[in-house]
Parts: C-alpha cells; structure tokens; sequence
C-alpha cells in the first residue's frame, strides 16, 4: 500500500476511535491482518467461549482459523448439527466475533442481517463483541454507510450465497421483499449502555465486503 495511503487511513482510523469512545465503545488500530489477529486474541483471552456470525471479515483476517487451533471454546455454527441451538448459545458466549458491513468516521456502525441473529448479539447477551472492520468499510457519515450496506455488502453476499433477488441481477439494491432477501433486520449502533463491551479494531486492509 502507498505511503500517503497508509498515513491518511491511520489519521482516518483515530478519528474513527475518538468517536467509538464517546460512545461507550472501544477502539484499535491495526496496521495489518496479522496485527489484527493479535489484537483479537488479546481481546478474547485464552479458554474463553467463543462464536461468531456468517462473518468474511474474520475469516480473510486469519483470527478464524487462529480460533480452530488455538486454545479455545470455539463455538462453530457451520459444524452445529442444531443451527437454532448455536444462535441461541452464543448469546451466553464470553466473545462473539463480527464485522460491520459500514462504519463512520464518527463511530456509527451499520449492519444488515438476514435472520437477525448476528444484529441481535451485538445488541445484547454475549460479554464481549470484538468487530474486525476493514478501511474498505469507512463512510463520512451514516447516510452513505447506510447506501454502502445496501449497495455494496448486501449484493456482494447476495452473490456469495447464490440468492435470487433483484439486486442478484442489477448490483444495486430494490428495497425489495423477495422470498429470498437477505435484508430482514437493519441495526445502526450509534451508542452502547454497556461502556466496552464493543471492541472495534480498525484493521488498515480490505476485509469482507
């Protein structure tokens, strides 16, 4: 990454923490994955329980595959034979693990969910929320982080996940309420009544979508 590039998305990433702290939450910064990780980790805390949502970010970060092998409480849904039974599980979690799919520069996260489980833990019952949040995913304000979850993150996973759907076909999203939309649950975090326990680490590389 370019010099100037790096310099402006740390000026950027402080900014971005300033905010998170006025409002009760806590903030990182990480120059890369591998700082990202490590962050996560010291976050977590060894032999503690630990989930996460249907998250890419934390997968192209590394931290999931750093959870499967480390020493762990690693709650997978993917390998739950009870899909309903490990949502529900993680709300009692010590560490649930996310991203956002748009941040601020002031500090408000936005999240579009399917189901709502993933909106729902973030929101209440795990201890802790640590949230790895690529450069990829900074808007100016909530207008445009709101116009990026929709147009950017929810027809890029729409894709992933082999959906058919308006924004399938065009890129770009309908407001639609087709049988198969992923756009149930939107969640704007704009303060927690739990002072640290969302843990936001602003990673400077492109994570998820």
């Amino acid at each position: 990454m370019n010099e100037s590039v790096v310099k402006r998305n740390e000026i950027i990433a402080q900014t971005i923490i300033k905010g998170l702290e006025k409002r009760n939450m806590k903030g990182f910064y990480a120059a890369d994955k591998e700082e990202a990780v490590k962050i996560a980790l010291d976050l977590i805390g060894e032999g503690a329980m630990v989930t996460m949502g249907g998250t890419q970010s934390v997968k192209d970060a590394g931290l999931f595959d750093a959870l499967k092998k480390g020493n762990y409480d690693f709650l997978d849904r993917e390998e739950a034979d009870d899909r309903r039974a490990a949502y529900l599980a993680a709300f009692d979690a010590d560490v649930y693990l996310g991203s956002c799919n748009a941040i601020t520069q002031d500090g408000i996260l936005i999240n579009i969910d399917g189901v709502g489980n993933r909106v729902a833990a973030y929101c209440y019952g795990p201890k802790k929320v640590v949230l790895l949040v690529g450069m990829n995913k900074v808007c100016a304000d909530e207008d445009s982080a709101v116009k990026r979850a929709r147009n950017v993150a929810a027809t890029t996973n729409i894709q992933r996940f082999g959906r058919n759907t308006p924004c399938a076909k065009t890129g770009k999203c309908h407001d639609c309420t087709s049988p198969e939309c992923i756009c149930g649950q939107f969640l704007i975090t704009r303060f927690t009544m739990t002072p640290d326990r969302i843990h936001v680490i602003i990673v400077n590389e492109d994570l998820g979508f």
